[in-house]
């Protein structure tokens, strides 16, 4: 494979094929002496999480690892690994997996040294800016899936166990110092997950693109982000092993978290109340949601969609865009709705409260209200 880099945007990132080799180097960089591995149960006993251990065993940094993630982590998961962390007198962690591993293992080195409780620290507003932001410890990220993009983020999404609700968590200082993008690391991947993880990144270009805000850097990389899912998705879920569809994936995946600094939206604010009720895979979710949300958005998108289109080499404007949003689920084997992706008797009133609260909506091009997200709701199952 020949995709190779060195970028700066948003944070250090190493991109290639065997870079996973140069975490030693990271950590020295990063000042980090005694990491704590933060990856989650199906990646702690793989092949590729055993390499890595012994990376940072022979570079004089230990073995240490926490693996008790849930696949949409909650308080419970981060108050036993900081017990860990801090018993182990560790000096800043490395994230290693996809977003669920990311999204805590970023939480353990901001909560370390913080006095209040993690909820205090919402992404509401300016409560950022309780945090102490000298007492958050470094961060080394390594994605091992090609989809949340949350190694190129500033919050994690943290499931409060006891309300079941997801809360974005936000601080400038959880971005990674840096990140190693190894296409070779997702080798392994299952196709469920290559296409759930895979229809997340589309999922945060898409929503990022069609956002009303102005942020026209963030416009450019969603439309091209779109355009390597587009064309890398479909491989990569054939043939696993191909190196340039996977690095390609990564790419778009860091594009999409990038890019949704203009905003998410309906997919996105659905999606989260359905995975913490139901624990359903968050990228699967947002792929089921997508066509019934397009025709939500219509009014307020088809010309964008119109180009995006003409961008990606599709015929038909915003009806083929659709159209080609359902083959490609077809494709990656999505549920058709939310039923056949486990969503049984739902308190419907329920979610469309918790959705309507989810800070995505403020992204949405159609105003969410209580009548027509129900309606969407219901149209999804």
């Amino acid at each position: 494979m020949q995709l190779v880099g060195n970028w700066s945007y948003p944070t250090a990132i190493k991109f290639g094929a065997g870079r996973i080799n140069e975490l030693g180097d990271a950590c020295a960089a990063a000042g980090i002496k005694k990491p704590l591995l933060v990856t989650d149960r199906g990646l702690a006993d793989l092949p590729i999480t055993a390499s890595t251990l012994d990376l940072l065993d022979a570079a004089g940094l230990g073995r240490a690892v926490f693996s008790n993630v849930d696949p949409n982590p909650t308080e419970k998961n981060l108050d036993e690994a900081l017990q860990i962390y801090k018993a182990g007198q560790h000096d800043g962690v490395i994230v290693f997996g996809g977003g669920s591993a990311i999204d805590l293992g970023k939480m353990v080195a901001f909560m370390v040294g913080q006095s209040r409780p993690l909820w205090d620290f919402e992404d509401i507003g300016d409560w950022w800016t309780r945090a102490d932001s000298d007492a958050i410890h470094p961060i080394i990220a390594v994605p091992t899936t090609a989809g949340t993009g949350s190694e190129v983020g500033r919050a994690s999404v943290i499931t409060n166990s006891v309300t079941h609700v997801k809360k974005i968590i936000f601080h400038p200082k959880v971005l990674p110092v840096q990140v190693i993008c190894d296409p070779e690391l997702t080798v392994g991947m299952p196709q469920m997950i290559t296409a759930g993880t895979g229809m997340d990144a589309f999922a945060h270009c898409l929503e990022a693109y069609c956002s009303p805000h102005y942020h026209p850097m963030s416009q450019g990389m969603a439309l091209e982000g779109m355009r390597l899912v587009k064309e890398n998705l479909p491989v990569a879920y054939a043939d696993g092993a191909n190196l340039t569809a996977r690095g390609h994936m990564m790419s778009a995946a860091a594009m999409g978290a990038t890019a949704f600094q203009k905003g998410l939206g309906a997919i996105h604010a659905l999606s989260h109340p359905i995975g913490a009720v139901f624990n359903t895979h968050h990228g699967t979710t947002n792929a089921v949601v997508m066509q019934n949300v397009l025709v939500f958005n219509r009014p307020e998108i088809e010309q964008k969609l119109n180009a995006a289109a003409s961008y990606l080499g599709i015929e038909g404007g915003y009806d083929g865009f659709y159209n080609f949003v359902g083959q490609l689920n077809k494709t990656l084997s999505i549920p058709a709705n939310l039923t056949e992706l486990g969503v049984k008797d739902p308190d419907l009133d329920s979610l469309v409260k918790s959705a309507l609260e989810d800070p995505s909506t403020g992204g949405n091009p159609v105003t969410m209200t209580h009548e027509n997200t129900l309606k969407l709701l219901t149209a999804c199952l």
